[in-house]
């Protein structure tokens, strides 16, 4: 289930890491503790339109009243902390504010549209922090690329997104009108994410707000510096043994890449002869490409290749990156590294 993101932990993902521990422990202590008290917080559509209980909408939208429902937004939340290292906190926060807000004018259009044309009456929906995490699929449909793992009987394909969707149908079936909240989260899930009517500009959260909820709330959820991972042991799963060996090769793929584009750099800042550089030292298929050629024919003029150091980068994913904290320095040189792929570059500066 973890293939998509590795196995790093909440290094990175305050925000992510409150999700999964505040609203966990609340709905704990309301179903053991406060039983009493889980009037307060149910999604009741009914009370919000005939008493004028508008803080539902707030109570009834945070807090699972459901064991179930908790777990399953909890692992899938989880596995979508990736996107909080990608974007930053403040764009992540930005996202799940402005799809709450929209999944909520969604709930009551879909429950008047199905109160209309099909007279069926929807008076209470899940509770939660569901709208979001269902909104969350969307950039993980379109950005997380899809890589096959294995086949079931020949033709069944398994990727590493099959079980992440497989928790989303899970739940998606917990009870009788999460279809209403899946598909109201879904619907504003595209809506922010293509910034349909210039959503994007008006539900994000302010800076000063991202800046105070830093000071405060940062230094309780920040996840600590992952170290390095321990030799695998006996006892080990098959499948934890396989995990650990895949973040090892894939950290060990990323260091020898970004070590291999410092020596090309320091190579050619060196002088050569002349004061040119050597391009047959960087560029070695092409010095032996016409070793076959006839005897007295002239070789070739090859055409000069451009350098790497003058490679383009976007100011885009140069901005994205200076977002999330880094230099403006490292991650030019990681897009560069990287060849202007801005999830590699992520990973890059993550790990280095």
């Amino acid at each position: 289930m973890f293939t998509t993101t590795g196995s790093r932990g909440l290094y990175k993902a305050p925000l992510s890491k409150s999700l999964l521990l505040l609203p966990g422990a609340l709905t704990v202590l309301l179903i053991l503790g406060l039983p009493q008290y889980q009037k307060f917080f149910v999604y009741s559509l009914q009370a919000v339109k005939q008493h004028k209980q508008v803080w539902r909408l707030l109570s009834g939208r945070l807090i699972c009243l459901d064991v179930k429902d908790t777990f399953c937004s909890s692992l899938l939340i989880y596995n979508f902390r990736i996107f909080e290292r990608r974007f930053g906190s403040r764009k992540f926060a930005s996202f799940l504010f402005g799809t709450w807000v929209l999944s909520g004018l969604l709930d009551f259009c879909l429950a008047e549209a199905l109160g209309f044309c099909f007279e069926l009456q929807v008076d209470v929906l899940p509770a939660g922090l569901l709208g979001p995490v269902f909104a969350l699929f969307v950039p993980f449909f379109y950005s997380i690329p899809r890589v096959q793992v294995t086949q079931l009987l020949g033709y069944i394909s398994i990727t590493n997104k099959s079980l992440v969707y497989i928790v989303g149908l899970q739940l998606l079936t917990s009870s009788a009108y999460m279809w209403v909240v899946a598909l109201s989260g879904l619907i504003s899930g595209l809506l922010y994410y293509n910034n349909a009517l210039a959503v994007q500009r008006f539900l994000q959260v302010p800076r000063w707000l991202a800046r105070c909820c830093s000071l405060v709330l940062e230094p309780l959820f920040s996840g600590t510096e992952p170290r390095a991972e321990a030799p695998l042991g006996m006892g080990a799963t098959l499948d934890i043994q396989r995990q650990q060996r895949m973040d090892m090769l894939d950290q060990q793929l990323l260091l020898s890449q970004l070590a291999q584009f410092r020596r090309n750099v320091q190579q050619q800042q060196q002088p050569q002869e002349g004061g040119l550089l050597n391009w047959n030292r960087f560029f070695p298929g092409l010095r032996h490409r016409g070793q076959n050629r006839p005897h007295g024919q002239p070789r070739p003029q090859q055409p000069p290749q451009p350098h790497p150091l003058d490679t383009p980068v976007a100011e885009e994913q140069v901005a994205r990156l200076m977002e999330m904290g880094f230099s403006r320095v490292d991650a030019q040189e990681a897009l560069r590294a990287s060849n202007n792929d801005i999830n590699m570059a992520t990973n890059f500066l993550l790990q280095h």
